[in-house]
């Protein structure tokens, strides 16, 4: 995919706004550039979980594993037979 330079419109007050949220050194390009980003892997994470939900709901054995491994305590680790 060939890479393109976009302009991005944003009202006075949302500028502003942002502006204040920005960190030493941040420019608002990149401010942008990092929420987008953060928006489309949020998106893509969602997808995959609902992917995975899917596959667990429609294989009877993971199901079981999977409602066995969310019942663990995993705050009282067992003895597995290693040495710590």
């Amino acid at each position: 995919m060939k890479k393109r330079d976009t302009t991005v419109k944003l009202d006075g007050a949302l500028v502003e706004e942002v502006t204040q949220e920005l960190e030493p050194g941040q420019t608002l390009t990149g401010f942008v550039r990092d929420a987008v980003g953060y928006r489309v892997r949020r998106s893509r994470m969602k997808k995959a979980a609902e992917a995975y939900r899917k596959a667990v709901e429609a294989d009877p054995e993971l199901a079981a594993e999977m409602a066995e491994w969310e019942q663990a305590d995993l705050s009282n680790p067992t003895n597995s037979g290693g040495s710590a």
